[in-house]
């Protein structure tokens, strides 16, 4: 039997074999890969996003464009692959079925081909350089193990996952109303955490330097490293906090957190709280409260609500003539509810991210895209796992008008929601500036030309 015989025949075992070879185990397998990327991954896609209208026969596209991509592959025991480029979406396909990564990272667009690099190494002047890169972010759930009671480490559920919703609509509406960009796509990471990609021109042409104001600017400040203070504001809020907090930290924070994850129903909890508070006399007042009515018999969630709110109360009384204080209930609500994010992947140009529709080989949920606007509908429970694609492949509709196998999953609303809400926008608005920029291009060349 030839290679190209094995591999078919294992496709017959696992989609298309009798009825008893049918049956697809749960979890991760990485044979299943080799189905997925076959059948179900959206290649087509993925390369047109990332030509950014350079795939095309305008004039002013640039045909060496996306193959000055970097593509990273993670292989069987933790091979990894960088450096790779592709010069066209066939090349890009065969590659991924040849090797079947458990991972793909997408890096930025290099000054030459990145996998010629070694033959730039000898010019000098640092001609092997990143010169375009989405602005990304990196959002994780374990950042949050201080605040969170629920779970820790890699685990989530549906208690402590609403504070990557809230992260998502922080940063989305900042990234929108604040920096005027419009084609952001955010993806579930496929087990703890979520991804954020801005694709407008202007974002994939910024700096190091830019990169790095921008993440500054969601930056809270940070106490003292000796103090118990999480996040001190020191003066007046930004009005982007401002917003954030008015429109979603506090109702979450007392609607939804406070309750989740039981903050003030053990001593241990609500003395972590308490040591945000920077005046002995304010602490002891609520600490005696609080140890006098500890066997009362008010459930978790009316202690909870209750403690919380004589906190508040305390703290912005009139006799609390120190502003310090009075901010102290802010600084709780930032604390425990703020998007935390990794800095350094939005600084700078060369960081990899992980690809939308891959698979996370530790649960075997598809990376799928996010609606910002319904983030919230968003269960990371239920999010389609390899396993039951394939399932779903098996069992799904053989009609004949169908384009693509991935109508048949539950994979499609996720590829139809890409396209529409992301892709094709982006792509529209790819075109028009690369129009603009080549009219303008040829009016100057006119203008010279009139001298």
């Amino acid at each position: 039997m030839t290679k190209e015989e094995s591999k078919n025949g294992s496709d017959d075992m696992l989609i298309d074999g009798p009825k008893q070879g049918n049956v697809i185990p749960d979890g991760f397998n990485p044979n299943y890969l080799k189905v997925y990327y076959g059948r179900l991954f959206p290649h087509a896609d993925i390369f047109k996003w990332m030509s950014y209208g350079n795939d095309g026969r305008h004039p002013a596209c640039d045909k060496s464009y996306f193959g000055r991509r970097e593509f990273s592959f993670t292989l069987d025991n933790d091979i990894y692959l960088r450096f790779q480029s592709f010069n066209s979406e066939s090349e890009l396909e065969n590659s991924i079925k040849e090797k079947c990564p458990s991972k793909i990272d997408i890096g930025p667009v290099y000054s030459v081909d990145p996998a010629k690099r070694h033959a730039y190494a000898q010019g000098g002047d640092n001609v092997f350089a990143p010169v375009e890169r989405e602005l990304i972010f990196d959002i994780d759930i374990t950042d949050y193990d201080d605040v969170r009671y629920c779970c820790s480490g890699a685990d989530v559920c549906l208690e402590c996952w609403p504070l990557m919703t809230v992260a998502i609509k922080v940063i989305d509406t900042a990234l929108r109303d604040d920096f005027g960009f419009d084609h952001i796509l955010w993806v579930y990471s496929g087990r703890r955490g979520v991804h954020c990609w801005v694709c407008d021109g202007k974002a994939r042409r910024l700096t190091n330097e830019q990169r790095g104001a921008i993440a500054d600017y969601f930056r809270v400040y940070k106490g003292n490293e000796n103090s118990n203070k999480k996040v001190s504001f020191p003066g007046p809020l930004h009005p982007f906090l401002v917003r954030s907090y008015t429109e979603v930290l506090r109702e979450f924070f007392e609607e939804k957190l406070l309750l989740s994850q039981n903050l003030f129903s053990t001593e241990e909890r609500y003395e972590k709280i308490l040591s945000m508070i920077p005046d002995e006399s304010v602490t002891s007042e609520l600490r005696g409260k609080w140890q006098e009515n500890r066997r009362s018999s008010n459930s978790k969630e009316d202690i909870n609500f209750f403690r919380w709110e004589q906190l508040k109360n305390t703290l912005q009384s009139g006799k609390q003539k120190v502003q310090g204080l009075r901010r102290c209930v802010e600084e709780i609500v930032f604390a425990f509810t703020y998007p935390r994010l990794d800095m350094e992947v939005s600084k700078h140009r060369n960081h990899l991210l992980k690809a939308p529709f891959c698979v996370h080989p530790k649960t075997g949920r598809v990376c799928i895209p996010i609606d910002p606007k319904d983030c919230e509908e968003l269960d990371p429970t239920t999010v389609p796992t390899l396993s039951e694609l394939l399932r779903e492949l098996n069992t799904g509709d053989s009609r004949m008008d169908v384009d693509n196998e991935w109508e048949k999953t539950s994979l499609g609303k996720s590829i139809r929601f890409f396209r529409s809400s992301f892709l094709q926008p982006l792509l529209k608005s790819c075109k028009e500036e690369m129009e603009s920029g080549y009219k303008a291009k040829i009016q100057q060349t006119k203008n010279s030309l009139s001298w």
